[in-house]
């Protein structure tokens, strides 16, 4: 049988419902139900863990303010920055799309910073060990997002699972952001693993280094079978994706084997 007569068409629309005006996105639901699981995850913790709920919520402005703002300046800095210094309004147009997840972790960082600034009784490694759990599992709701929109779609191939997004062109793709959703909901269920069974034995910043090293590693791996985001990346070895993934992976091998042991 002809490969081609087994391809995924691709066509969905990535609005759920448009009534009065008011419009429901697949993007901004997964992405807002990856907030939800993750702060419903995160009260379980807090809550076994002697945590309050005041902090919990605090965390949760803080993870929200983080993600987006670094998420869209790293956007707009990494890929675009020609295009938005010279028209700095147009960074405010997040509707319009444009988040990178390497600004996303960027943005995040210094949101914990400026939260456990203001609460010296938590500490750093405690706090990203776990964070890390929900965040993998909110990544792959958010290239499920993508995936609806059409957007950050894979190169050209030769494969019966291709795709063919009609809304890009008629070319069967790499469905590269399935690809990452399933790795990043693998890579949730063994930092949960991980927490569950060996939280007290696991020294700290283990799960943080693993998370670093298996999400950034899949990433920089997995831009080998993406189309370009933006036509600079054409001309470059390794795309901006992989470039700022090293950083990253290099970040997660020091947690895992630098740092002490978790001491009882």
């Amino acid at each position: 049988m002809d490969i081609f007569l087994s391809l995924i068409h691709w066509n969905a629309s990535p609005e759920i419902f448009n009534i009065g005006g008011i419009t429901l996105r697949w993007y901004g639901l997964l992405f807002a139900l990856g907030f939800v699981v993750g702060y419903l995850i995160m009260q379980q913790i807090f809550s076994k863990e002697g945590k309050t709920q005041k902090d919990l919520d605090a965390l949760t402005v803080a993870m929200v303010l983080g993600t987006i703002v670094g998420a869209r300046l790293g956007h707009c800095l990494f890929y675009e920055p020609t295009y938005y210094l010279s028209n700095p309004i147009k960074i405010l147009h997040i509707w319009e799309g444009g988040l990178a997840s390497h600004g996303g972790a960027i943005g995040i960082l210094i949101a914990l910073y400026f939260y456990l600034k203001r609460r010296p009784y938590i500490n750093f490694l405690w706090l990203i060990d776990r964070l890390v759990i929900v965040t993998a599992l909110a990544a792959a709701f958010i290239r499920l997002g993508n995936f609806f929109n059409s957007e950050i779609y894979g190169a050209p191939a030769n494969v019966p699972w291709a795709v063919i997004f009609e809304r890009v062109d008629s070319v069967p793709r790499h469905p590269s952001q399935i690809y990452e959703a399933v790795a990043y909901f693998i890579i949730f269920l063994i930092l949960l693993l991980n927490y569950k069974k060996g939280k007290n034995k696991l020294k700290e910043g283990f799960n943080s280094g693993l998370f670093l090293i298996l999400v950034f590693g899949f990433r920089f791996f997995v831009e080998f079978l993406k189309a370009p985001q933006v036509e600079f990346e054409t001309q470059m070895a390794l795309n901006m994706g992989q470039i700022l993934s090293i950083p990253f992976i290099i970040l997660g091998l020091y947690f895992l084997i630098r740092m002490p042991k978790k001491s009882n």
